[in-house]
């Protein structure tokens, strides 16, 4: 287990990883197995790369499962070998709406700013 794998949280303490997992695990608990096991997976570098992972670009990444619905975690890679999930999507694209994407930078940027001054 070469790397730690936590969740990211707003000033105030919100976590929105958090929630989008526990309605998961009430809509899917299956995908929500998959993901779990997923996210313990990435502890190990050998993870990093497809299928299980893909790089999106500034240093963006993902966590992929494919089930009936494509359920992907958005991650970087944080000083002290570690990995921080900022957001989580659940859609039939094959791609990231660049919505998500745009949130997924902004909560990145921004524990950057807190956390890593």
């Amino acid at each position: 287990m070469d790397f730690s794998v936590e969740f990211y949280e707003t000033e105030t303490g919100i976590c929105p990883v958090r929630k989008f997992l526990d309605e998961l695990k009430g809509g899917d608990p299956d995908d929500f197995a998959a993901v779990l096991a997923g996210l313990a997976k990435l502890r190990n570098r050998q993870y990093h790369r497809e299928p299980l992972s893909k790089a999106l670009g500034e240093g963006l990444f993902e966590l992929r499962h494919v089930g009936k619905l494509n359920t992907r975690l958005l991650w970087f890679f944080a000083k002290n070998r570690r990995i921080v999930v900022v957001h989580g999507i659940r859609n039939k694209a094959r791609g990231v709406p660049d919505r998500d994407m745009e949130t997924a930078r902004q909560r990145m940027r921004n524990w950057l700013k807190r956390v890593e001054r």
